[in-house]
């Protein structure tokens, strides 16, 4: 695992010398530029950790840098500011476009040590805080006591001390992610980020730059190779992927370095990779779907997550956890399952898995009152929630209409059902109805039929 990754940018060279070997002694990667234009080709080489950043430069100043940059995608990282004739205007305007800090010179070392570890931590935080705000829930460690769920995690403690790519299966809902990330914090990589990359989520056309970001004009765009660099990289519903990008993806494994969408020099890979799937990927290959040499890059080790319905004898550690989880981060009432309601939910088949017993235990803590939460309450959250259509017409299609009215008509029925059977999963729903991906977006969206919604 690499250590954080430090460009420092400066014009004397007894200034870039000192530093970059004092920050070396501290077991950080160190790379130099002399100037504004070595800065950007360093970029270009690769996304650092974190920038120092000298403001009086002779091609161009360090301020003008960073207004580039703030305009472009944002900074590519904290910036620490260096120089002997600031002022606090440019001071404050440092900090206006981003910087992390300003240091004057002549440097302090201790000062220059502690503000580098600080501005490290407080980026890794902000990263972490940014990833909780848009998954909640996300346990540190899988709950259950269950001999399944225990032995799962013994597995991944001994998986995350090798640095190897592993493949994680299991149905929507039961945990993919959770486990990934448990791995990841048991592993030598825990320290840098973990990156998340929902390949089901992208249009098809902008995978490549999702996955190795773009060189366009000037302007780099990191994609989440890149971002994970020194980390774990997850890529959920590899399945998903473009058989363009496999082939791509393929040939970053196979050589350690990729190209940039746009770009001309190799960028080197320092992550590992988790893809993880609802769908059996031998039958992918066997179907031509997916590439045959990439799934055994990618199944090194195996990790499947069993259904919730397979342990429930865990329903009640799982209940009491997101009881506490949502009244302490969200405030709501604190309610406690009755026995009934208990017994109840251990005989449900669960067909959303953990994540649908975390959105009833959601529901009930906001539509409900009292202290306990009855059986009653659970079947009629559970009865709330959205429904699968019959696949009866009757009351859907009119006759009394124009063939090609009824025909949309139908159409949409038909779409809304299957929609709602595959739990919003266009690539299975795509399957069953025979239907290119393409053509089926674009039918979706000419019947005004949203999928973010029904996932």
């Amino acid at each position: 695992m690499s250590s954080p990754h430090i460009l420092v940018v400066d014009d004397e060279p007894d200034i870039r010398t000192l530093v970059q070997e004092i920050l070396e002694d501290e077991d950080y990667a160190v790379a130099v530029a002399e100037n504004g234009e070595s800065a950007r080709h360093a970029l270009r080489n690769r996304r650092p950790d974190l920038m120092l950043l000298d403001i009086w430069m002779p091609d161009l100043d360090g301020i003008s840098l960073l207004k580039e940059w703030a305009e472009d995608e944002g900074l590519p990282c904290p910036v620490i500011m260096m120089s002997g004739h600031g002022t606090v205007e440019t001071a404050v305007e440092a900090t206006r476009l981003g910087a992390y800090d300003f240091l004057e010179k002549p440097l302090s070392m201790a000062k220059l040590l502690l503000t580098v570890e600080r501005a490290l931590e407080a980026d890794k935080l902000q990263k972490e805080y940014v990833g909780l705000k848009r998954r909640t829930a996300v346990a540190h460690e899988p709950v259950g006591r269950s001999a399944a769920v225990q032995r799962l995690r013994e597995q991944v403690k001994r998986i995350a001390q090798h640095d190897t790519w592993v493949l994680i299966t299991g149905e929507a809902g039961s945990g993919r992610e959770t486990f990934s990330r448990y791995l990841h914090a048991q592993s030598t990589r825990k320290n840098r980020p973990f990156v998340d990359l929902g390949v089901s989520a992208i249009a098809r056309n902008n995978a490549a730059r999702e996955l190795f970001g773009s060189e366009e004009n000037g302007h780099i765009h990191y994609g989440s190779l890149e971002q994970a660099a020194g980390g774990t990289l997850l890529l959920e519903e590899v399945a998903d992927m473009d058989l363009e990008v496999q082939s791509q993806l393929l040939g970053a494994l196979d050589t350690g370095s990729f190209l940039r969408v746009g770009g001309s020099e190799p960028v080197q890979i320092d992550v590992r990779i988790i893809a993880a799937t609802q769908r059996n990927l031998e039958e992918e290959v066997r179907g031509g779907r997916f590439r045959e040499d990439l799934f055994y890059h990618l199944n090194v080790v195996p990790l499947h997550i069993p259904p919730l319905r397979d342990h429930n004898e865990d329903i009640p550690e799982l209940l009491s956890y997101y009881v506490d989880y949502f009244a302490t981060h969200e405030k709501l009432s604190y309610r406690r399952f009755s026995v009934g309601a208990q017994n109840f939910m251990r005989n449900y088949g669960w067909p959303g898995n953990v994540r649908e017993l975390k959105n009833l235990v959601q529901r009930v803590l906001i539509l409900g009152a009292g202290d306990e939460i009855t059986q009653d309450e659970v079947e009629t959250a559970i009865g709330a929630a959205p429904a699968v259509p019959t696949q009866s017409l009757e009351g859907l299609v009119s006759f009394d209409q124009p063939l090609r009215q009824a025909r949309e008509q139908f159409e949409k029925a038909y779409l809304e059902y299957q929609l709602a059977k595959h739990g919003g999963n266009v690539s299975k729903m795509a399957k069953e109805a025979g239907m290119e991906r393409t053509h089926l977006y674009r039918k979706l969206r000419s019947l005004g039929i949203e999928i973010k919604e029904r996932r």
